[in-house]
């Protein structure tokens, strides 16, 4: 074999194959220069953390470990080894046409967020049709082509000893009526013309396609894609769904009178609002069984212009449809949890610390529902309402944005480990910085954070 000279130096990838093709490199050879590109590949990502993304700043970590946090609990069939909760993040990574979840990214993603035996994980929001849809990059579970993958995330997640659930959801007028459009699909709410905000309005007035309050039958259509969606999830492997009725998405926008404003019996009333919702909660129930079906809600949230604590009537709609579930409850249908975001987040796309109520409290659940709660919103920075909140037996808390940039949050918060800061700019980005180059807190200590 020809041996290698200083004339034939190397310089990139094109000279490696042509040295190939010359028979200079024998396979020992390969194998090592393909080392040392992962190597060199390892250090850039590294190098490029310790420049723009360091621990937290003004934050002082507290260990969890000795709280009920990390006191094992049953979460429908599964057995969760501690409570801290991967909540359902959209990413908008997910391809276009067809709304599957990325083939290149989103199971080293999940599985990155697995890694601790036993973790709850809810994915991010998957429509449940194309009608309910309207973003292109968010995943649906509707398609083969979309269960092909998502059964590939289930695996990985059930291959880590970890549980997943998949996040039910339906846009309603937070939609795109020019994306919906496009697809000849309808810009669907609970009533008519009761737009979002004027830039809502101005889009569907010029793809002359106007919201448009379901009708009965269309309601009715709505559930069967609930219940399909939540077939499919169940066969693809996931351990359950969760149904987002929060954020003002479609199901909330039922619950909220200030855009249901229907006079039929989804609309009015406490009861009428409440009923789409409860629908496809026992519609979901009869289709996989109630130890699988979670549901959501953010009794103070004002995204999607909702109602929040602006409505002082409006908790009473929320104690309402608790009381409904723990009828069901009750009557041997308690539903596996039930999933609440806190006033410290009314809107998901402001900062920590903006926007948040301060006049009241999602405790009163406690006193209706007797099942499992799990808490999410801002609560990765403030451990001390952490410890305070699962001194309730009953109690998971979710760990969102932190979740993102901390794929081993559940060690750090155990062992009170700092946090690496999220890059929001990377939070819907197509791309895989930000979503699966996050360092663990070892590899972020060989950074030397802990020295900054």
């Amino acid at each position: 074999m020809p041996s290698f000279t200083n004339k034939e130096k190397v310089h990139n990838r094109k000279d490696y194959k042509r040295m190939i093709r010359m028979g200079y490199l024998n396979s020992n050879i390969i194998i090592n220069l393909v080392i040392f590109f992962l190597e060199q590949q390892y250090i850039k990502k590294l190098l490029n953390y310790k420049t723009t993304m360091p621990f937290v700043k003004d934050f002082t970590p507290v260990a969890l470990g000795d709280t009920n946090l990390f006191k094992p609990i049953k979460i429908g069939n599964n057995k969760l080894q501690h409570r801290v909760v991967l909540p359902p993040l959209t990413r908008m990574r997910a391809t276009h046409p067809g709304n599957v979840p990325n083939k290149d990214w989103a199971v080293e993603y999940y599985n990155q967020r697995s890694q601790r035996p036993g973790t709850m994980l809810i994915t991010e929001g998957a429509f449940v049709c194309a009608q309910a849809g309207g973003y292109d990059n968010a995943p649906g579970i509707w398609s083969d082509e979309q269960v092909e993958q998502w059964k590939k995330i289930f695996a990985k997640i059930h291959e880590n000893k970890s549980f997943v659930w998949v996040q039910l959801w339906a846009l309603g007028r937070q939609s795109y009526a020019d994306t919906l459009a496009r697809d000849g699909l309808r810009y669907y709410s609970a009533s008519d013309n009761v737009y979002m905000d004027a830039e809502q309005e101005e889009r569907a007035k010029k793809s002359n396609n106007p919201q448009h309050g379901l009708t009965k039958k269309e309601i009715k259509e709505y559930i069967k894609c609930y219940v399909q969606a939540a077939k499919n999830s169940i066969a693809a492997g996931a351990n359950g769904v969760e149904i987002h009725s929060a954020n003002g998405y479609l199901l909330n926008q039922f619950l909220d009178p200030i855009s249901n404003k229907r006079t039929d019996e989804y609309g009015g009333s406490i009861e009428n609002r409440a009923r789409f919702t409860l629908e496809v909660v026992d519609a979901l129930v009869d289709a996989i069984g109630e130890e699988k079906v979670g549901v959501r809600f953010s009794p103070y949230g004002i995204f999607g212009t909702m109602s929040g604590g602006a409505d002082p009537t409006l908790l009473a709609q929320y104690a309402y449809i608790l009381g409904e579930l723990e009828k069901r409850a009750k009557a041997g249908k308690r539903l596996a949890f039930v999933h609440l975001v806190e006033p410290r987040v009314t809107d998901p796309f402001l900062t920590e610390g903006q926007g948040e109520y301060t006049d009241g409290t999602n405790d009163f659940a406690y006193s209706i529902w007797k099942g499992v709660i799990i808490r999410a919103g801002n609560l990765a920075l403030h451990p001390e309402s952490v410890k305070q909140m699962v001194a309730d037996d009953r109690t998971l808390i979710g760990y969102g944005r932190f979740f993102i940039a901390n794929p081993d949050i559940v060690d750090r918060v155990e062992k009170g480990q700092q946090f690496n800061k999220y890059d929001r700019d990377t939070f819907y980005a197509m791309t895989a910085h930000g979503y699966t180059d996050y360092p663990t807190y070892d590899e972020a200590i060989k950074l030397g954070w802990d020295k900054q």
